[in-house]
């Protein structure tokens, strides 16, 4: 597609778009944020890319709960994945927030050891911008784990509304739109595309 989205692009690229004077880097962070769906998917798609690699990968969720039993934590078990859910569902469900504050607080703890332990290549800390944006965690501790990991530990994380301060130390970030969702049309959450 051209700039404008309307309009199909009718001509290939004649012109390498990769800038001059790529270099390597030790890891990486990532970001997948925005109002579309596709954040955990798309770092799920990099667990499978980074297990191929034989990469030792460890997934915290921060949502989700223990209880749920979704697709991608089966392969990842499967696939030796350290996984970690230490939410208690969408907080419209709960009964009990403050409960939930404590699982969050409890499960950051739990996923910054795993960071700082340099014993995973790829660390995903999936649907943690929420806790950072509802204060539920300290936003600066976040920040300041991630700058200071070991050297070869890949982070990703996702959910919407990044903070800037974690928009602003990462090395790619994507934002997913939402142009159309399944939802809006009465369609409910389907296993094997959903979860």
């Amino acid at each position: 597609m051209s700039d404008d989205a309307t309009t199909p692009t009718t001509e290939a690229l004649t012109d390498d778009p990769r800038p001059d004077g790529l270099r390597s880097a030790d890891s990486l962070v990532l970001v997948n944020t925005g109002n579309g769906k596709g954040k955990s998917s798309a770092a799920f798609g990099v667990m499978i890319r980074a297990l191929a690699a034989d990469w030792n990968v460890a997934v915290a969720q921060f949502i989700k709960s223990s209880e749920w039993k979704v697709g991608e934590e089966a392969i990842g078990r499967k696939l030796g994945v350290d996984w970690h859910a230490f939410g208690d569902g969408f907080t419209w469900d709960s009964d009990n927030l403050d409960d939930d504050r404590a699982h969050a607080r409890e499960g950051w703890t739990a996923a910054k050891r795993l960071i700082e332990a340099g014993e995973h290549d790829l660390v995903i800390l999936d649907e943690l911008t929420y806790l950072c944006t509802w204060g539920w965690i300290d936003q600066q501790d976040v920040v300041d784990t991630i700058t200071s990991r070991p050297r070869h530990v890949n982070v990703i994380v996702t959910g919407r509304d990044a903070p800037a301060e974690i928009v602003a130390i990462a090395d790619t970030v994507t934002e997913m739109t939402e142009v159309k969702h399944a939802y809006q049309q009465g369609i409910r959450a389907k296993r094997g595309i959903d979860y």
